[in-house]
């Protein structure tokens, strides 16, 4: 019994030698085994851990494959919070206060140097005439309000916050991205332009220029809109709205009744012809003979 349990019968490939001489002994002059450590074979000691070692390395791998699944996902359908600026250019825009000198506070980065100078030119020159007092702002989106008319609102109130601060002071919004504008102002000032002017630039002017990205010509159009209204001059007009219609790629019933006439005729030519000629070629062969 003990030299089936001894450590060099499980494995005779690895020492020969001993294994042919321990088998001439007889069992009484074979030695005992005393610890249980050497009834395990080396060779089985160096199987279980290539057996267990790759399982481990398995379920690693799988684990590293799970993270970076999870980055992916996260990355891919979890939005990127926007930076600080991008959330507060509104409201840096309410913060801020009115313009000093230049009338024009212009967030969305659209206006040119000229379109700038133009409008504080022409805008100090109605200030100065008839006290009325015009501020221009250009916004990429709205985050916090609906719509312009709203964020407009909110601009005066802020800016302006009593009536009488307010009365003669006007406010155009101008939001790029949504490609719409909204002008408001206290009671004297939308007395002064009139509610039609007032709706004319916001439905002519500000949209229809900046669908095309004119933004400088928007601003600068609608400037000059409001400030001929105080003046009451009469109004410039708004943009003329282009044709867009395209034309239709369709044939008109006569034409493809015409151009059907014109496809039978050749068809049948054709046809005239494949059958025709080969026959009077036959017949033409034959008569010789």
């Amino acid at each position: 019994m003990e030299t089936i349990l001894s450590p060099h019968s499980f494995c005779p490939l690895f020492n020969p030698k001993t294994s042919s001489s321990r088998a001439l002994l007889s069992p009484s002059l074979q030695p005992r085994s005393n610890s249980l450590p050497l009834t395990k074979p080396i060779c089985s000691t160096q199987n279980q851990k290539q057996v267990f070692s790759t399982p481990t390395s398995w379920v690693s791998h799988v684990h590293h494959g799970l993270a970076a699944l999870a980055i992916s996902l996260a990355l891919n359908f979890c939005p990127l919070l926007p930076s600080g600026s991008a959330l507060a250019s509104e409201f840096d825009v309410l913060n801020g206060g009115p313009p000093q000198e230049s009338y024009v506070v212009d967030d969305a980065g659209v206006l040119s140097r000229v379109t700038k100078s133009d409008l504080k030119r022409l805008l100090r020159d109605l200030e100065s005439r008839k006290n009325f007092h015009i501020d221009f702002i250009t916004v990429r989106k709205l985050t916090s309000k609906a719509d312009a008319f709203e964020y407009a609102d909110q601009v005066l109130e802020r800016w302006y916050p009593t009536v009488e601060e307010g009365s003669n002071k006007g406010i155009v919004v101008l939001v790029t991205s949504q490609k719409e504008g909204a002008v408001t102002g206290g009671p004297a000032f939308v007395k002064a332009v009139g509610d039609s002017i007032l709706d004319a630039t916001v439905s002519e002017n500000l949209p229809v220029l900046a669908t095309e990205e004119k933004y400088n010509e928007a601003v600068f159009s609608s400037a000059k809109r409001l400030v001929a209204a105080i003046d009451e001059l009469p109004d410039p007009g708004g943009p003329l709205l282009k044709d867009n219609k395209r034309e239709s790629n369709f044939k008109t019933r006569e034409e493809t009744e015409e151009k059907r006439g014109q496809f039978t005729l050749v068809v049948g030519g054709l046809l005239v012809i494949a059958f025709v000629v080969p026959m009077a070629q036959y017949y033409a062969y034959v008569s010789r003979k």
